[in-house]
């Protein structure tokens, strides 16, 4: 292996690495701030770590001054990053990727299950298909 293939495959692994660790990240901050902001709710604010803490009065402050949904976002992109850090990533966090608007849809129609008949309604049938084989054996 020369030092250009070694540089390559090292640049893949560690983008594979900070790919999981963003996952992660991600994933924990959405967890404990759902957490966090039902803890503070509930009123058990004062028993929350400090750095939770923080992140819910600034997130209070800003609430203020935006919607819920962007101050929430804004909240979740920071404790993202503070625990992207955490988890030993390399440099600034990832900004999630936005899925690519899809030009086609694909629709997949099932086909309809038929009625279901009354009761009564499929013996009867059962009953003259009976009658009609009995006939026809004995003409």
């Amino acid at each position: 292996m020369n030092a250009g293939e070694f540089g390559r495959r090292n640049t893949r692994t560690t983008m594979a690495s900070s790919t999981n660790i963003a996952k992660r990240a991600r994933s924990k901050a959405e967890a404990d701030f759902a957490t966090w902001l039902m803890m503070a709710k509930l009123g058990s604010f004062d028993d929350l770590p400090s750095n939770a803490q923080n992140f819910l009065t600034n997130y209070r402050a800003r609430l203020e001054t935006m919607s819920e949904a962007e101050s929430t976002a804004l909240a979740l992109r920071e404790v993202y990053s503070a625990y992207y850090s955490e988890m030993e990533g390399l440099g600034a966090a990832p900004e999630r990727q936005a899925r690519k608007p899809e030009t086609e849809r694909k629709v997949v129609r099932l086909p309809k299950s038929p009625k279901p008949q009354p009761a009564g309604a499929a013996r009867n049938s059962s009953r003259s298909m009976i009658r009609k084989s009995l006939c026809s054996n004995s003409a």
